[in-house]
């Protein structure tokens, strides 16, 4: 018979694409993942992995085992859905994937609070980029995942996968003090023209979002560095290398040699969470939701003030 923990390790490899990714998502150790896959292999007498430079390729019978795991992975999770909407009480371990600044700034708040109101609850926390974590929720690899999106580039997700709205964050230009403009309150997408800006690489949505939204305007914007963290960016704005577009939450206290500026119209993007339609009834997603909802204001209201630190 095969053995679930083991399947649910080749499943996590086939998803994520590497052994170390593998067992972040998991909780585990490299070793931990590898050990479980070799034992796999044992008792179906079958090359599941083979070595491909210095990562491994999932075999043809690997990918077709795999499929079959996440099928049974599926039912497994319909099982514990119903066992856990019968105690209707939040309980066992809830896989969650946040992009780097909600993980930073907000979950840390929303964690400390499920764990303090249900401790049957075992909520553990990924950082993973918005795009990425609707497919793994739709996967089942997440259970669920807060993501985020702007106006002009909604993120896609899928039928199968539900959402509901967090909150807006906005987002402020950063300008290195002695700008031309850092004496100014507001400015408009118009007068930044020429300038140089710093910002996340292409393909997030950050990134999109910026590009998209200048281009709109009438010019190319001149990206003169990629940072994707938004402390890199305020640390190259801080040395006058630049500008940049970078959201409230999660930044924290900007440095003397920063200073915010509220652009008009004001960019916004949206927090939202999602999870799997079949496990929308475990108590465990309804009260986590209802958590980041209910936490949001807060939190939101603690970085409005986007005063520089003294």
């Amino acid at each position: 018979m095969l053995d679930l923990g083991r399947l649910r390790a080749l499943h996590a490899v086939a998803v994520h694409g590497t052994v170390g990714a593998a067992a972040a998502a998991l909780g585990y150790t490299p070793s931990a993942v590898s050990q479980q896959i070799a034992k796999l292999e044992r008792e179906t007498r079958t090359t599941l992995l083979e070595r491909e430079g210095r990562g491994v390729r999932l075999t043809d019978e690997a990918r077709a085992l795999a499929d079959t795991a996440e099928r049974l992975l599926a039912l497994v999770e319909e099982a514990e859905v119903r066992l856990e909407e019968g105690r209707g009480q939040p309980a066992g371990r809830l896989r969650i994937g946040c992009f780097a600044s909600g993980a930073r700034g907000l979950m840390p708040r929303v964690l400390a609070e499920l764990a303090r109101r249900h401790p049957a609850l075992d909520a553990r926390l990924s950082e993973v980029d918005p795009h990425v974590s609707v497919d793994l929720v739709a996967r089942g690899v997440l259970d669920l995942a807060v993501a985020h999106d702007w106006d002009i580039a909604p993120l896609p997700v899928p039928p199968e996968v539900e959402q509901a709205v967090i909150g807006p964050d906005r987002c402020d230009i950063l300008v290195p003090r002695g700008h031309r403009l850092a004496e100014r309150d507001t400015v408009r997408r118009e007068e930044l023209a020429e300038e140089r800006w710093i910002t996340q690489p292409p393909g997030t949505v950050c990134h999109d979002w910026l590009i998209r939204t200048l281009r709109a305007t009438g010019y190319e914007p001149l990206v003169a560095h990629q940072a994707e963290e938004n402390h890199t960016q305020v640390a190259l704005v801080a040395a006058g290398l630049g500008i940049a577009l970078v959201p409230r939450l999660g930044r924290g206290a900007l440095p003397p040699e920063v200073v915010p500026l509220r652009l008009d119209p004001v960019p916004t993007r949206w927090l939202r969470a999602l999870w799997r339609t079949g496990a929308a009834r475990r108590p465990a997603i309804t009260e986590t939701v209802r958590t980041l909802q209910e936490l949001w204001p807060e939190v939101a209201e603690t970085h409005a003030a986007p005063v520089a630190a003294a």
